[in-house]
């Protein structure tokens, strides 16, 4: 059997509600966007900056309606209001349709998009 990492869920164009350093790592992520895109607590995410180069790995949990924000670590690579890209991926030995959303500046699903068509 021969397996792929394939895209399994992504939210689009999220903005950081709060960077904390001093908490214990990782990222929170409004609870109603994980369970649009099918993300669990403890979920390996990447997060990729839409305005600057920042690109982190860390593990998801859930938090309040339009929450996202960067714990630890990864707080000190984005900022409140900044742009970013959740990530997530599957192993799969057959083709999965992924989960996508675009959200608004608030964090608010704005409409699900279809995987691989560029956004207009």
């Amino acid at each position: 059997m021969r397996l792929s990492q394939l895209l399994k869920s992504k939210i689009h164009h999220a903005r950081v509600s709060y960077a904390n350093p001093d908490y214990v790592g990782s990222i929170q992520i409004s609870c109603d966007l994980m369970e649009a895109v099918g993300l669990l607590d403890g979920e390996l995410v990447h997060v990729w900056a839409v305005d600057h180069t920042a690109r982190i790995q860390t593990y998801a949990f859930s938090g309040p309606p339009g929450t996202i924000g960067l714990n630890g670590g990864a707080a000190h690579f984005f900022k409140q209001g900044d742009r970013i890209i959740i990530a997530a991926f599957d192993l799969a030995d057959h083709p999965i349709e992924p989960k996508i959303v675009l959200v608004d500046e608030d964090n608010r699903v704005v409409r699900e998009l279809v995987p691989f068509s560029v956004i207009g």
